[in-house]
Order: C-alpha cells, then structure tokens, then sequence
C-alpha cells in the first residue's frame, strides 16, 4: 500500500502501481488538509467571493461571474466541453499513473476538491476502473485539461472505461465496480483536470526504462567490444576521472566491470593503437545521456510532489492564489531533453552495428553469417537499425520550442510538454529495438570468435539471450527474433541476469 500525502512519492512508486497494480491510500494528514480547504471553498461561495474557477468562468470567461446555484453546473460542463481529445487510448498503465499522480497533488490540500470526490480517483484506482483517453490533443499549458476530462468523465458515470478486460460505459463500469458516481461541486472540474499529469505519467514510465536502458546499452557496447577485439584502455578509471561527469564515470566503470577478464577485449592491442568513436567514446556518449536523464528524473520527482492547480487556496491566510502552476514547461524541457539522449544511445548503436556487420571493419565474415551470397545474414537487421535511428532524428525535434495561443489569446503561451513526453516514449522504443538489434549481431560476431573467451559477466549474459535466440547458421525468418531482442529488453529480463551476474553495474 502506498500512501499519498502529495509528498515523497518517487518515480518507482509511480512505476508500482501503474504496472504491478499496488493499492493506495490518502493519508489521516493528507484528509484532514482536504477537508480544512473544502470547508474554506464552500464558505466562500456561500459569500459570493469573486474566485477563478469558482464563482468565475474559465479561460477568456474568467471576468464571466456564475452564481452560487450554477457553479455546480459550471463544473460539469466544464468537463464535458474539455473531453475532447483524440486518437488512440493511452495505454492502461499510463491512465493508471495520471490517475495516481493527480490523487497525490489533490493530496496536497491546496485545491479545494470535497474528500469523497478525491476518494472516488483513488478507488477507481485501487478496483480497475481505467478511463478510455485518447493521446492526442493536449497543449500542456492549462495542464492536460483534454485528456484529464476523459479521466473525469468517468467518475460521472459518462464516458469508457476499461474495467476486468472490457471496455464499457462509463457508468456501467462504476457500477460492476461497486463505486458511486459523483456530482462535482464547485471547484471539483477545476481542480480534477488543471495539472501536468498526463505528461508527467507518460515521462515517469519512460524514464524509469531510459535508466535501465543506460545499463542495456553498456552491455551491448561491452559485447560488441568483445566481438571487434575492442581495445580497453579507453575505459580507464583514471582517465575519466580528469574528466568526472558523472554519467561518464558511471558507463565507463561498467564497462571495466563487464569486460574484466575478457580475452576477447585487450587493454591494449599491437595492431591498432586506438577504436572507431563509437567504441572509444562510449562512456563520453552513453555518459552524457545517463546525465541527461538524471535531470528528467528529477524534474519528474518535484513535479510529481507538486500543486499544479489553479487558483491554490491558503485557508489559514484566508487568500486563493491564481498562478500558472498548470505550465508544463518543467516537463516539456525535461521530455525534450530525455529524448535528444535516449536517440544518442540508438545512434551510436546503430555505428556499432555497420561495424559488427562490415566485414572491412571487423575481420568477421559479411553481415555475421556464413556462405555470404546466398545468405544475407544482419544485412537488413542493419537497415532496420539505420530506419528506427532516422525516425528518432525527426522525433527528437523538441516540442517545446513551438506555442500557438489558445483560448482568445489569454492562454499565449503554451509548453507543449504532452507532445513532448509521447514523442520521447517512441524515441525509447526505437532505441530499445536498436539495442536489441546491436545484442543480436554481437553475439552472433562473438560465436564466431568463440564465447569461452568472453569475459566472466559476459559470458553468463552471452549464454541468456542465447537461451531464445539461436546463431544464425544460415538465413532465417529474422523479425520473431528482432522482436525476443526488444521483449527481453523491454520486460527488464536481461537487465536483471545482467544485475545478477555483475552486482556492481549502475
């Protein structure tokens, strides 16, 4: 169980309960914060106070007053004027981390929601109610106020909702659920759907899988290392430490710990003096994207504890504080910045393989199989890498240089954050299948050297992925295999072995 109180929740939480489906709880603190600011919001409708988003419209109505009798209504409409995104769903477990992450900043107590309506969100949650979302149509300035009222329509019984593997209505699906609908009170639409969740729940699953794709990318470049009769001085410690990014020291000492004991890998060689870039530089490259996302990781952790609604109400100062605490640009950066480095990771990778397949590059026979000719072996593997690498070049662009002003121009200034975090979700699964395409080729390049020379941590890593993808003897139906490549990346198995046989990797 874990508890919110709108602070302390991390990216694994997060990750816990979007994917493993653990329960969670609004703290005795996080209630009592609730009700303390509900009672100042009714008191001040019942005063006819003039309030954003209370007693006011929204956006350019925001000088529109709406009496005491319609702001229930305002609410409602509210919500359903603003579902109206589009596309194709979001997938379950990134509905479920925007649901979870919305209940955390509600948890705060700074936005006014009645305690049973924000205990509705959890519910949902906690029982399987998963609200239909479409992707597209979020600007991430006035937080994702689309794709949130998709979440929200839900809790009124409208909408889908995916509950026990069916997709139903809305109502139906509270219903099989056992959770009653809720009528929004003043406030209540506002505060549900004013937030940089959808982003933030979209960057929390894509950064949990960039750190571990940082330690699948090290491994690959070990391997390949391996194949090539890579040269190992380049990774030594005291080299980098007069140059100590952190990232850097990070790849550079996991190298040292996949290739110790290798006789594959030298720490130096008589042939050649020094490797291609994309063997030499790998922990400058890799580095530089480990620290790249270490500042995506805590950008999300702040903003995953944060408030992002609008107005933030301060009881104890009797005073509603109307700010842009909705602007996704922390996120939009962030997003961007995570995709410019999980592409670096596919870029390089993709040189690792031409030179794992160029048999002027490597000494090993053409595209890594035998009786080249008739077989084509990793030759199209290595066009497929080299396609996935283009995309990411197009998808890297960041979203968060561009703005169009919305809602008469009183929005004119928008982050574009959600398009930003979906864009770096599809740069990560690229850069997974490149890495996966990379593990395939090395350890093909390897069986030609004879894998009783690898190392002792590569060699147990060598015999996993083994275990589903057999050495290509002759020209095979490749895509089944490409795509065991990206699963046992993808499912963190060879992570896992990776992390059993070498404790010490970052």
């Amino acid at each position: 169980m874990i508890q919110l109180n709108g602070i302390g929740l991390t990216i694994e939480d997060v990750v816990k309960v979007a994917r493993e489906r653990v329960p969670v709880c609004i703290s005795e603190e996080a209630k009592e914060r609730t009700v303390r600011t509900r009672e100042y919001v009714e008191k001040k409708v019942s005063e006819r106070a003039v309030i954003y988003g209370i007693t006011t419209g929204f956006g350019k109505f925001s000088d529109t007053l709406i009496s005491a009798e319609q702001t229930a209504r305002l609410q409602k409409n509210l919500i359903m004027s603003h579902a109206c995104a589009v596309g194709k769903p979001l997938a379950t477990e990134t509905v479920r981390a925007a649901m979870l992450l919305r209940a955390n900043s509600l948890s705060h107590g700074k936005s006014g929601i009645r305690l049973t309506t924000l205990q509705t969100l959890v519910d949902m949650l906690n029982k399987g109610v998963h609200p239909i979302v479409p992707r597209q149509g979020s600007l991430g300035a006035s937080g994702d106020l689309a794709p949130l009222s998709h979440i929200v329509l839900v809790m009124l019984g409208e909408g889908e909702a995916e509950y026990e593997g069916q997709i139903l209505p809305g109502k139906e699906a509270m219903e099989k659920a056992g959770i009653p609908t809720v009528e929004l009170a003043a406030k209540e639409g506002l505060c549900l759907i004013n937030g940089t969740q959808v982003m933030s729940a979209i960057g929390c699953l894509a950064v949990y899988d960039a750190m571990k794709l940082a330690t699948i990318a090290d491994i690959a470049a070990a391997l390949t290392s391996e194949a090539l009769l890579g040269i190992t001085i380049a990774y030594d410690e005291k080299a980098h430490l007069l140059r100590p990014h952190q990232g850097q020291l990070q790849s550079a000492a996991n190298l040292r710990a996949l290739l110790q004991g290798s006789n594959l890998s030298h720490r130096t060689r008589l042939d050649r003096v020094q490797d291609a870039y994309s063997l030499r530089c790998v922990p400058q490259v890799h580095g530089a994207s480990r620290d790249a996302i270490g500042y995506a990781y805590n950008a999300l952790t702040t903003e995953i504890n944060s408030v992002t609604d609008n107005p933030l109400i301060f009881p104890e100062e009797d005073e509603t504080i109307s700010c842009g605490h909705f602007h996704g640009q922390p996120i939009a950066l962030a997003m961007d910045f995570l995709g410019i480095a999980l592409s670096e990771y596919a870029n390089i990778s993709e040189r690792r393989i031409e030179r794992l397949v160029n048999p002027q590059l490597s000494g090993l026979p053409a595209f890594l199989v035998h009786d080249g000719g008739i077989n084509s072996g990793f030759m199209i593997a290595q066009y497929v890498a080299a396609s996935l690498v283009s995309e990411n070049k197009v998808n890297a662009h960041p979203a968060s240089v561009d703005s169009i002003p919305s809602s008469a121009n009183q929005e004119d200034h928008v982050s574009m954050g959600t398009t930003a975090a979906r864009k770096a979700l599809a740069i990560l699964e690229n850069a997974q299948r490149v890495l996966g395409i990379e593990l395939m080729a090395a350890t093909q390049g390897i069986s030609f050297r004879g894998e009783e020379k690898m190392s002792p941590v590569t060699r147990k890593i060598f015999a996993q992925i083994r275990k589903q993808i057999p050495f290509v003897e002759q020209d095979m139906i490749m895509y089944p295999e490409l795509n065991k490549a990206y699963e046992m990346i993808k499912d963190e198995s060879l992570y896992h072995i990776a992390k059993d046989a070498c404790p010490e990797l970052i």
